[in-house]
């Protein structure tokens, strides 16, 4: 088996990944994911004050990335990153397609204020040199959503993104119910080849899943309770109508 570990950086902060190293009909280890990124929306804070509000990203119970603002009012924060799927598969065991793993993702509010909050999950396939594999979809990583007071926005989900809201409102000390139960990479996975002519009349046929990583991207926001839809609009551009705590999206 075959394991290696890169740096993937995005605008906001550095995370880890882990490459998935592919054989045949078998993965061979646990599936890459990038780490969890949790951050606060800074749109609206020429109008509203940041202090104390924070967000978690929550896995299975463990908390594996947060971001905390300071309440100096300075603009400064501490934050914690983390790798999603590190604990999926017991020791000593390799991921199966078809088989379902447990992978509850809920958002806790770490801060001192109320707050609403969103995720955005991004699933895609990466090959050996860290390029999109195009051939293999992202429906193919299967991370169920139950719905759980979870509303997906359509207007910003594509195949790759799914962009969700919580209805309710996340008080302080307070976690959201998971958005998701479960992940498994869908066995049609083994379905998915490639033939090319080998210039000596001979049909050559590759697995399109063969030495790629799967990733997994957990992106979470917040805006505080104080005047929610013109936070909400300011900072994530998406209308929305808040009624006795409860979120709809417009």
């Amino acid at each position: 088996m075959k394991k290696l570990s890169k740096l993937i950086t995005s605008p906001a902060v550095t995370v880890t990944a882990f490459v998935l190293a592919a054989a045949l009909l078998l993965f061979s280890t646990i599936g890459g994911t990038r780490a969890a990124l949790t951050y606060y929306s800074d749109a609206y804070t020429s109008r509203l004050a940041t202090y104390d509000i924070g967000v978690a990203l929550v896995e299975n119970g463990t908390t594996v990335a947060s971001r905390n603002y300071s309440s100096a009012g300075d603009g400064s924060w501490s934050t914690q990153d983390g790798s999603l799927l590190q604990n999926m598969i017991p020791e000593g065991e390799t991921l199966h397609v078809g088989q379902k793993y447990d992978e509850a993702l809920a958002v806790a509010n770490t801060g001192s204020i109320n707050e609403y909050v969103r995720v955005s999950i991004v699933r895609y396939w990466l090959d050996s040199d860290g390029n999109k594999v195009r051939t293999l979809t992202p429906d193919l990583i299967d991370l169920n959503m139950p719905g759980n007071g979870w509303v997906i926005d359509p207007e910003a989900s594509t195949d790759e993104r799914c962009v969700l809201y919580y209805t309710s409102l996340v008080e302080a000390g307070g976690v959201t119910a998971p958005l998701s139960d479960t992940l498994k990479i869908d066995s049609a996975v083994v379905n998915k080849v490639t033939q090319t002519e080998s210039g000596r009349g001979t049909i050559v046929t590759t697995y399109d899943y063969d030495g790629v990583q799967f990733v997994i991207e957990a992106n979470v926001d917040a805006v505080q309770e104080h005047n929610a839809e013109d936070a909400i609009l300011s900072a994530w551009g998406r209308s929305v109508t808040v009624s006795g705590g409860t979120l709809s999206l417009n």
